[in-house]
């Protein structure tokens, strides 16, 4: 028996034994991981800069540890109200029976979190399989291993491994980790591994949630302030560098304004880091080969015709020291630019011109449903035809990413960018057991239905199914 599967047995054996735990319980855990991040907070932003070569701690504690105890907080104000067993209404012909929907722990939960947000994407769902009961096994990214130290030094000292146990370790040991016969399996990451996941998880009919990515289009309409939609774009791009699966992947732009939106970007790029490339709050690339991936990204763009527009003037191809990596517009963009097909994962921003609002529509409906739709524009009706023609994971209205800390709202794609959601109640269910109870009363009258069947029966039937 592999240490995985040791694990998994000990977690399924002890869950076996103890059964659910109770609302207090539960909330225990709930406040002890909310604590336990609290604490940490300066040693985990400071491992995650060490990761990253730079990444302020600033914005780690925005992006990261804000997002984490805010969700924590919501989840133990809520939790009471959400274990309670639901009543359902039964059919009259079933009276005096009622019914009612109890929500309970599937058991042993796998996470497996993400590298480019090491802290929120592994507790986070961490938090929310809490929730609902389960044991949890979490997979830490590989190319993090700074925050693997401190979260997995964390979590062994919140709690037994009977309870959360870390794991860590590269591609094979992922991939065995999806092979566990879990009772509920989380991954985020890309659209290729994610179906690799799937197919391993497949093995044992494994329930996966995919929280993966894609192309996530920001679609300017006419008549937005063109100045308060490039900030607000530039905001939700280059946070984390673009490093971010929610992040603005294109820009869909009417043809008249694509010389104003060059300057109004350029403009608030300057703003949100007036070093440049330098800048102590533009985070680096997380490693060389990524680095060297959007390079050949910019290079396939110029090579078919594209116009490549630096952010920032004056600076190096390539840093001398570091994977800062220039942040880039390309114009004159077309479907057989890699820019347009793959999931670019940091600052190269393509803009994709339209004359008529129903041509960016159909431009969105020609690929995968993205994990993320941003409609800038002042027009309800407007807004609506782009709901309404199109489909997405989430959507925000008149600003990027903020929807995913809105605890009351699920996360989650469709699609190839992903399957299932979470966060806050919607976590809560993703990870119980809708367990339906029906309780009969002490005379039924569905006995009038009972063999051996008569006349009697015929017409309660035909009563029965031609009522209204």
């Amino acid at each position: 028996m592999s240490d995985l599967e040791l694990i998994f047995r000990t977690q399924h054996e002890s869950f076996a034994r103890s059964g659910a735990p109770d609302l207090e319980e539960r909330l225990d855990a709930l406040a002890l991981l909310r604590a336990g991040v609290v604490a940490e907070a300066d040693a985990l932003a400071d491992a995650v800069q060490a990761d990253f070569g730079r990444r302020a701690r600033t914005e780690t504690r925005i992006a990261e540890i804000l997002t984490v105890t805010n969700e924590l907080t919501h989840i133990r104000r809520h939790l009471r109200f959400w274990m309670k067993p639901r009543r359902v209404p039964v059919d009259w012909t079933f009276w005096p029976a009622r019914a009612w929907i109890r929500y309970e722990p599937l058991g042993v939960v796998g996470v497996i979190g993400a590298w480019n947000y090491p802290i929120v994407l592994s507790l986070s769902p961490l938090a929310n399989a809490l929730s609902a009961g389960n044991r949890v096994m979490l997979k830490l990214p590989e190319r993090t291993p700074a925050a693997n130290t401190v979260l997995e030094s964390l979590l062994n000292r919140l709690f037994p491994k009977t309870h959360v146990a870390v794991v860590t370790g590269g591609v094979s040991v992922g991939e065995a980790f999806a092979r566990l016969p879990f009772d509920h399996l989380l991954f985020t990451g890309s659209t290729e591994v994610g179906r690799q996941v799937l197919t391993n998880a497949s093995a044992h009919l494994t329930p996966v949630t995919l929280e993966l990515g894609g192309k996530s289009p920001a679609i300017v309409d006419r008549g937005f302030p063109l100045r308060v939609a490039a900030g607000r774009i530039a905001a939700g791009k280059f946070l984390n560098a673009g490093q971010t699966c929610i992040a603005p992947d294109y820009v869909l732009l009417p043809q008249t304004s694509a010389e104003a939106f060059e300057r109004y970007l350029k403009a608030a790029f300057a703003r949100l880091y007036p070093g440049g490339l330098d800048s102590p709050d533009y985070t680096w690339i997380i490693d060389p080969d990524h680095w060297a991936r959007l390079g050949r990204l910019l290079e396939d763009a110029a090579k078919r015709g594209g116009r490549l527009v630096p952010l920032v003037t004056g600076e190096r191809e390539r840093p001398a020291i570091g994977r800062a990596f220039p942040p880039t517009l390309v114009y004159n963009c077309h479907s057989d630019m890699a820019i347009l097909r793959e999931e670019i994962f940091g600052p190269i921003l393509p803009i994709v011109t339209y004359e008529a609002l129903g041509e960016a529509v159909a431009h969105i409906r020609a690929g995968p449903a993205p994990l993320a739709l941003y409609y800038f524009g002042g027009d309800r009706k407007r807004l609506e035809e782009v709901l309404r023609m199109t489909c997405s994971g989430g959507v925000v209205v008149n600003d990027t990413l903020l929807h995913f800390v809105q605890n009351g709202l699920p996360f989650g794609g469709v699609g190839e960018s992903g399957m299932g959601q979470y966060h806050g109640l919607h976590g809560f269910l993703t990870f119980s057991k809708a367990r339906g109870v029906f309780q009969q009363g002490r005379w039924s009258g569905f006995t009038l239905l009972y063999p051996p069947y008569g006349e009697r029966a015929r017409r309660l039937l035909d009563f029965l199914i031609k009522r209204r």
